[in-house]
């Protein structure tokens, strides 16, 4: 059975954060067979960053490039590529706790008490959620699964990390930058679950559009801008360019030694069998 087969089948599709601690603790063992069956699954170290303010329609486009199944909300796409955004783990985390996301800006006026349980570091939801996406994400990256990293982009430091650290595992990178109008970032954040007060979201568009040439720069090749200021279907440039990006043999050198290394275990355990 493969790494993305015993995933896929954990997953409760209300929530695909429920089976978080399952998941987490698969025995080291189990875990390594897992790795050495799934070297052939589809996306294997492939990583690509979702970048756009909030209200750019970010994770829209995520579903609509990747094959996310918009109703279901799972971390997996039909491009084999698992999805890690902290915003969904948090929302799930506040819904757990009896929070409606929509409130939030009202909670941070009227009740501190509740306010404090929510941003606490270490201990409170926002944290609870940022750890548990860390757990997610380093049980793909075990496996070499292909990601999908969703954030805002609003650090260009954060995105430069964590590039650097996927290569270093052997992924090759590619990111997808949703731009959209400030007035249009505004409006939509008005029809969000979880609605940002007005100067914090313009902050984060600001911050997000002085990093867009730096991204460019840093990504060279693989880098595709969506222009999200109207809803509409993905230009079929940008999910050719990107599903090219995910079918293409790696280029790592690190990856394709970890390949070479991963399908003659799988081989080695076959002869065995």
């Amino acid at each position: 059975m493969s790494l993305k087969k015993v995933i896929t089948e954990a997953v409760v599709i209300d929530s695909m954060y429920d089976i978080e601690e399952q998941l987490l603790n698969i025995k080291e063992t189990l875990l390594e067979q897992m790795i050495i069956e799934g070297v052939d699954d589809p996306g294997i170290l492939k990583c690509v960053f979702m970048a756009g303010g909030p209200g750019s329609g970010k994770s829209f486009t995520a579903m609509e490039i990747f094959g996310i199944d918009k109703k279901l909300k799972t971390s997996f796409s039909s491009t084999g590529l698992k999805s890690v955004n902290s915003d969904s783990a948090f929302e799930a985390e506040l819904k757990k706790n009896g929070i409606d996301p929509r409130d939030l800006a009202r909670i941070e006026r009227e009740e501190p008490e509740l306010w404090d349980k929510i941003t606490a570091t270490p201990g409170g939801i926002r944290d609870k959620a940022k750890q548990l996406t860390k757990k997610q994400k380093s049980f793909y990256e075990a496996g070499r699964l292909g990601m999908i990293i969703d954030g805002t982009g609003h650090v260009y430091s954060k995105i430069q990390k964590n590039k650097k650290y996927a290569e270093s595992l052997g992924y090759d990178t590619y990111m997808v930058f949703v731009n959209t109008s400030l007035e249009v970032a505004q409006e939509r954040n008005q029809q969000r679950d979880r609605v940002l007060p007005d100067d914090l979201l313009e902050k984060s568009w600001k911050d997000v559009q002085n990093n867009l040439g730096k991204f460019q720069n840093l990504f060279g090749g693989n880098f595709r801008i969506v222009d999200n200021t109207v809803y509409k279907p993905i230009a079929n440039q940008v999910q050719k360019a990107v599903n090219a990006f995910i079918r293409k043999p790696i280029y790592n050198k690190i990856g394709v030694k970890w390949i070479k290394t991963a399908r003659a275990l799988k081989n080695n355990n076959l002869i065995k069998k």
